[in-house]
Protein backbone atom coordinates (compact mmCIF):
# COMPACT_ATOMS: atom_id res chain seq x y z
CA UNK A 1 0.00 0.00 0.00
CA UNK A 2 2.80 2.38 -0.74
CA UNK A 3 0.22 4.15 -2.89
CA UNK A 4 -0.74 6.15 0.22
CA UNK A 5 2.32 8.34 -0.26
CA UNK A 6 1.20 9.10 -3.82
CA UNK A 7 -2.34 9.73 -2.64
CA UNK A 8 -1.10 12.13 0.05
CA UNK A 9 0.81 14.08 -2.56
CA UNK A 10 -2.07 14.11 -5.03
CA UNK A 11 -4.47 15.15 -2.27
CA UNK A 12 -2.48 18.18 -1.22
CA UNK A 13 -1.87 19.18 -4.83
CA UNK A 14 -5.55 18.81 -5.77
CA UNK A 15 -6.67 20.84 -2.80
CA UNK A 16 -4.04 23.48 -3.48
CA UNK A 17 -5.11 23.81 -7.11
CA UNK A 18 -8.78 24.09 -6.20
CA UNK A 19 -8.06 26.73 -3.60
CA UNK A 20 -5.45 28.73 -5.51
CA UNK A 21 -7.69 31.50 -6.82
CA UNK A 22 -9.03 32.32 -3.38
CA UNK A 23 -5.57 32.01 -1.91
CA UNK A 24 -4.08 34.52 -4.34
CA UNK A 25 -6.55 37.17 -3.22
CA UNK A 26 -6.06 36.34 0.46
CA UNK A 27 -2.26 36.26 0.17
CA UNK A 28 -2.10 39.64 -1.48
CA UNK A 29 -4.10 41.03 1.44
CA UNK A 30 -1.81 39.25 3.94
CA UNK A 31 -4.66 37.04 5.14
CA UNK A 32 -4.59 33.33 5.94
CA UNK A 33 -6.50 31.04 3.56
CA UNK A 34 -8.45 28.15 5.11
CA UNK A 35 -10.75 25.59 3.53
CA UNK A 36 -12.17 22.21 4.50
CA UNK A 37 -12.64 19.42 2.00
CA UNK A 38 -14.22 16.00 1.56
CA UNK A 39 -13.17 13.67 -1.26
CA UNK A 40 -14.25 10.19 -2.26
CA UNK A 41 -12.72 8.19 -5.05
CA UNK A 42 -12.40 4.61 -6.16
CA UNK A 43 -10.32 2.90 -8.79
CA UNK A 44 -9.53 -0.61 -9.92
CA UNK A 45 -5.88 -1.54 -9.56
CA UNK A 46 -4.43 -4.50 -11.46
CA UNK A 47 -1.48 -6.50 -10.13
CA UNK A 48 -1.89 -4.90 -6.69
CA UNK A 49 1.31 -4.86 -4.65
CA UNK A 50 3.12 -6.40 -7.62
CA UNK A 51 1.09 -9.63 -7.44
CA UNK A 52 0.20 -10.77 -10.98
CA UNK A 53 -3.56 -11.19 -11.39
CA UNK A 54 -4.48 -9.59 -8.06
CA UNK A 55 -7.13 -7.05 -9.07
CA UNK A 56 -8.54 -4.88 -6.31
CA UNK A 57 -10.87 -1.96 -5.88
CA UNK A 58 -9.08 0.80 -4.02
CA UNK A 59 -11.67 3.11 -2.35
CA UNK A 60 -10.57 6.25 -0.51
CA UNK A 61 -12.47 8.74 1.66
CA UNK A 62 -10.46 11.82 2.63
CA UNK A 63 -11.50 14.69 4.93
CA UNK A 64 -9.39 17.58 5.99
CA UNK A 65 -8.55 21.20 5.99
CA UNK A 66 -5.95 23.12 4.06
CA UNK A 67 -4.52 26.55 4.67
CA UNK A 68 -1.83 28.74 3.21
CA UNK A 69 0.00 31.87 4.25
CA UNK A 70 2.45 34.18 2.50
CA UNK A 71 5.83 33.67 4.14
CA UNK A 72 9.33 35.07 4.05
CA UNK A 73 10.72 38.14 2.32
CA UNK A 74 9.44 36.97 -1.09
CA UNK A 75 5.91 36.34 0.32
CA UNK A 76 5.74 32.88 -1.28
CA UNK A 77 2.70 30.74 -0.38
CA UNK A 78 3.27 28.00 2.17
CA UNK A 79 0.58 25.31 2.31
CA UNK A 80 -0.40 23.04 5.17
CA UNK A 81 -3.06 20.37 5.49
CA UNK A 82 -4.55 18.17 8.23
CA UNK A 83 -6.04 15.03 6.70
CA UNK A 84 -7.96 11.96 7.87
CA UNK A 85 -8.13 9.20 5.31
CA UNK A 86 -9.79 5.79 5.10
CA UNK A 87 -8.69 3.37 2.38
CA UNK A 88 -10.52 0.10 1.73
CA UNK A 89 -8.85 -2.42 -0.57
CA UNK A 90 -11.14 -5.19 -1.80
CA UNK A 91 -10.10 -8.19 -3.88
CA UNK A 92 -12.67 -8.25 -6.70
CA UNK A 93 -12.34 -12.03 -7.12
CA UNK A 94 -13.31 -13.02 -3.56
CA UNK A 95 -14.48 -9.81 -1.78
CA UNK A 96 -11.77 -10.10 0.91
CA UNK A 97 -10.72 -6.67 2.13
CA UNK A 98 -8.37 -4.71 4.36
CA UNK A 99 -8.88 -1.19 5.69
CA UNK A 100 -6.34 1.51 6.45
CA UNK A 101 -7.02 4.51 8.68
CA UNK A 102 -4.53 7.37 8.49
CA UNK A 103 -4.27 10.76 10.11
CA UNK A 104 -1.50 13.02 8.90
CA UNK A 105 -0.25 16.54 8.42
CA UNK A 106 1.37 17.82 5.22
CA UNK A 107 3.28 21.06 5.65
CA UNK A 108 5.55 23.08 3.36
CA UNK A 109 8.84 23.48 5.20
CA UNK A 110 10.66 25.44 2.52
CA UNK A 111 9.57 27.03 -0.76
CA UNK A 112 12.47 28.10 -2.97
CA UNK A 113 12.07 30.36 -6.00
CA UNK A 114 14.60 28.88 -8.44
CA UNK A 115 14.50 32.09 -10.55
CA UNK A 116 13.83 30.00 -13.67
CA UNK A 117 10.03 29.93 -13.50
CA UNK A 118 9.91 27.09 -10.98
CA UNK A 119 9.57 26.57 -7.26
CA UNK A 120 11.14 23.72 -5.31
CA UNK A 121 8.97 22.79 -2.34
CA UNK A 122 10.15 20.72 0.61
CA UNK A 123 7.12 19.05 2.24
CA UNK A 124 6.93 17.36 5.63
CA UNK A 125 4.37 14.56 6.00
CA UNK A 126 3.88 13.27 9.52
CA UNK A 127 1.24 11.06 11.02
CA UNK A 128 0.03 7.54 11.64
CA UNK A 129 -1.44 4.85 9.39
CA UNK A 130 -2.88 1.60 10.71
CA UNK A 131 -3.96 -1.36 8.55
CA UNK A 132 -6.75 -3.66 9.77
CA UNK A 133 -7.96 -7.06 8.61
CA UNK A 134 -11.66 -7.84 8.20
CA UNK A 135 -11.78 -9.06 11.82
CA UNK A 136 -10.73 -5.60 13.06
CA UNK A 137 -7.28 -6.71 14.21
CA UNK A 138 -4.27 -4.51 13.45
CA UNK A 139 -1.98 -6.15 10.89
CA UNK A 140 0.45 -3.29 10.14
CA UNK A 141 1.41 0.19 11.29
CA UNK A 142 3.27 3.09 9.74
CA UNK A 143 3.77 6.05 12.09
CA UNK A 144 6.48 8.62 11.66
CA UNK A 145 7.41 11.37 9.31
CA UNK A 146 8.84 11.76 5.84
CA UNK A 147 10.17 14.68 3.81
CA UNK A 148 9.75 14.94 0.05
CA UNK A 149 10.51 17.55 -2.61
CA UNK A 150 8.44 18.55 -5.59
CA UNK A 151 9.01 20.94 -8.49
CA UNK A 152 6.26 23.37 -9.51
CA UNK A 153 6.00 25.74 -12.49
CA UNK A 154 4.84 29.05 -10.98
CA UNK A 155 3.47 30.40 -14.29
CA UNK A 156 5.54 33.58 -14.10
CA UNK A 157 3.98 34.62 -10.79
CA UNK A 158 5.93 33.11 -7.87
CA UNK A 159 3.67 34.67 -5.20
CA UNK A 160 0.38 33.67 -6.91
CA UNK A 161 -0.28 29.91 -6.76
CA UNK A 162 -3.46 30.15 -8.88
CA UNK A 163 -1.51 29.41 -12.07
CA UNK A 164 0.97 26.89 -10.63
CA UNK A 165 1.42 23.48 -12.25
CA UNK A 166 2.97 20.41 -10.68
CA UNK A 167 5.98 19.36 -12.78
CA UNK A 168 7.87 16.63 -11.01
CA UNK A 169 8.28 14.57 -7.86
CA UNK A 170 11.95 15.17 -7.00
CA UNK A 171 12.17 12.40 -4.44
CA UNK A 172 12.27 11.49 -0.81
CA UNK A 173 14.64 13.76 1.12
CA UNK A 174 14.23 11.93 4.43
CA UNK A 175 12.54 8.54 4.60
CA UNK A 176 10.17 7.54 7.37
CA UNK A 177 11.75 7.70 10.80
CA UNK A 178 9.13 5.56 12.53
CA UNK A 179 8.02 1.99 12.36
CA UNK A 180 7.42 1.18 8.70
CA UNK A 181 5.57 -2.11 8.34
CA UNK A 182 5.20 -3.31 4.76
CA UNK A 183 1.47 -2.89 4.14
CA UNK A 184 1.62 -5.07 1.01
CA UNK A 185 3.28 -7.90 2.92
CA UNK A 186 0.53 -7.69 5.55
CA UNK A 187 -2.42 -7.20 3.17
CA UNK A 188 -1.79 -9.67 0.35
CA UNK A 189 -2.24 -12.88 2.42
CA UNK A 190 -5.60 -11.59 3.69
CA UNK A 191 -6.75 -10.48 0.26
CA UNK A 192 -5.91 -13.73 -1.55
Amino acid sequence: MRRSRKLRLSAILAVAAAAATTLAAAASAGQIFRETFHEEEAEVVNNFCGVPGLTVEFAVVRDGRVHAVPHGPDRLAYFGAHIKQTEVVTNLANNNSVTSFATFIDKDLRVTDNRDGTLTILILTTGNAVLYGEDGKVIARNPGQQRIEILVDHGGTPTDPSDDEFLEFLGIVKDSNGRSDDFCEAAVPLLT
